[in-house]
């Protein structure tokens, strides 16, 4: 990739002394800067699609990664439902505070499960929100509309794609990188 975006260089070299005439630098540029374009794009795009293809996703992983760092983010949203419910916001902002903290020391020192949102549920400041915890850091409430987004990505743009060259991609089965 870096190859080919410093191909762009040269162009730009040239057009600045030679506005792109057809001059024999600007014509020697071409004949080695179009091609040497076209096989490093076709190497990138052949070893993205070997990455691909051995890809796996796995979503028990994703999930605790997900939860390991969800209840830091989920801290202002559990701040906010207490303040709503009457709690201080500055006693609340302080002691999630300390909880978060003492939480992060014990997964980066100890690599020990990250125990923020038990901390949550055994401290008396965040009562008014123990019987709803759960809902408050579910993974679902922090991602806007990015599920609706990539749906309608793929709809609007991808999928046009494939059907409008679906011959080439049956019947392209090349796999790995020949140099």
């Amino acid at each position: 990739s870096r190859f080919v975006m410093s191909l762009l260089d040269n162009a730009a070299m040239t057009h600045s002394t030679q506005w792109l005439e057809r001059t024999l630098d600007d014509s020697a540029n071409r004949r080695l800067i179009l091609p040497e374009a076209f096989l490093g794009i076709d190497a990138v795009l052949t070893i993205a699609i070997d990455v691909v293809t051995g890809l796996h996703v796995w979503p028990q992983v994703i999930q605790a990664h997900v939860m390991k760092e969800l209840p830091f983010m989920a801290t202002e949203n559990i701040l906010m439902e207490c303040v709503k419910k009457g709690g201080d916001r500055q006693t609340l902002h302080e002691v999630i505070r300390e909880h978060s903290m003492a939480a992060g020391q014990r997964v980066k020192a100890e690599g020990a499960d990250n125990d923020l949102l038990d901390r949550i549920r055994e401290d008396a400041n965040f009562a008014p929100v123990h019987d709803h915890l759960d809902e408050l850091v579910n993974p679902l409430n922090f991602v806007g509309r990015a599920p609706q987004q990539v749906l309608e990505f793929i709809e609007e743009e991808i999928t046009p794609i494939l059907k409008a060259n679906a011959e080439i991609i049956d019947g392209h089965v090349q796999t790995g990188l020949n140099v």
